[in-house]
């Protein structure tokens, strides 16, 4: 299968490896640095379930490559760079590919099927802890991995299935490797996990077990949790029992010193965030619910303030 990855970054890096060494024909459509990065140093991996030290093909456009070059495209920008990914990608789905989107929230797929089709969107969730290193290098921490994909239409089946076959040739982890019926509540129980816990984190600026030795933390961090799960019951997609328990169990953790990736982005004083992915829509939904989400309307607020300041602070000279 010759697959196109859109960057080599903290995700599309960590799967593109995963996928070479399945046996895939991978291909990163990269900017000039990275590809230089690349051509000096390989794509480097560093992870408990194996490192990876790689040469791999880059392209820097798909201008003047034959139409039908890839089978299938995997997606993993940032929701605010969606808009010039898609540019870039529509060649090759011109071409046929189809695309396999691991990005976080729900609006992102109504962008790609606007754009594209929806029976050339596939449904993926990644859940994996990665950063890309100034170096190049992508770290992996911990063992946490698991890649879930699944068909948003009968057209799409015996492609997934492949997919699914292929990228379980390096399932290091037994069950790591997915294929679900039901992608779309899939998509929906990862996006309220993770909406959840970037509001909160984002709001209080801390982890989560930071936020649970508060006297408050866990009555917010429940209350958020509650307001997207209010949301994706209205929308027909709501949490099961077992991924409520999954949620308190993530979220709950007064011994956690994990925080959502959203506010590690703002320690590290990023100019752009999610937060309208993530975040802004989920309360965009409940306010069409007529769902009270103070929460999240807070959160929200909490984070273009901080993305308004970044924006100043750069423009000024």
């Amino acid at each position: 299968m010759k697959i196109l990855v859109l960057g080599a970054g903290a995700i599309g890096g960590y799967y593109g490896a995963r996928l070479l060494q399945a046996g895939a024909d991978v291909t990163f459509l990269v900017r000039p640095a990275r590809a230089a990065r690349l051509a000096a140093d390989g794509l480097v991996v560093r992870s408990e379930l194996g490192d990876v030290r790689q040469t791999v093909k880059t392209v820097q456009t798909l201008q003047g490559m034959a139409p039908d070059a890839f089978d299938l495209v995997l997606l993993t920008c940032k929701g605010y760079d969606l808009p010039s990914a898609m540019d870039a990608i529509a060649p090759a789905v011109a071409g046929g590919a189809a695309v396999l989107p691991l990005l976080n929230g729900l609006k992102a797929y109504e962008r790609l099927d606007a754009r594209f089709g929806r029976d050339k969107v596939l449904g993926g969730i990644a859940v994996v802890a990665t950063m890309l290193e100034k170096n190049g290098d992508i770290i992996h921490f911990g063992s946490l991995e698991r890649l879930t994909i699944g068909a948003r239409s009968p057209t799409q089946a015996e492609l997934v299935q492949r997919i699914h076959a292929l990228a379980a040739k390096d399932d290091r982890r037994p069950g790591a490797r997915v294929l679900t019926t039901a992608v779309e509540q899939a998509l929906w129980n990862k996006w309220a996990m993770l909406c959840a816990a970037a509001a909160t984190c984002c709001l209080m600026r801390g982890t989560v077990g930071e936020i649970m030795h508060t006297a408050d933390g866990n009555a917010l961090m429940r209350q958020t949790m509650a307001e997207c799960g209010a949301v994706a019951a209205a929308s027909g997609h709501g949490l099961d029992e077992a991924t409520l328990q999954q949620m308190e169990a993530r979220l709950l953790d007064p011994t956690s010193n994990w925080a959502a990736s959203m506010m590690r982005d703002i320690a590290q004083g990023a100019r752009q965030l999610e937060a309208d992915d993530v975040v802004g829509d989920m309360l965009h939904r409940a306010d069409g619910f007529g769902i009270a989400a103070p929460m999240l309307r807070a959160a929200y607020c909490h984070l273009q303030v901080y993305m308004a300041q970044r924006q100043a602070a750069a423009d000024s000279p």
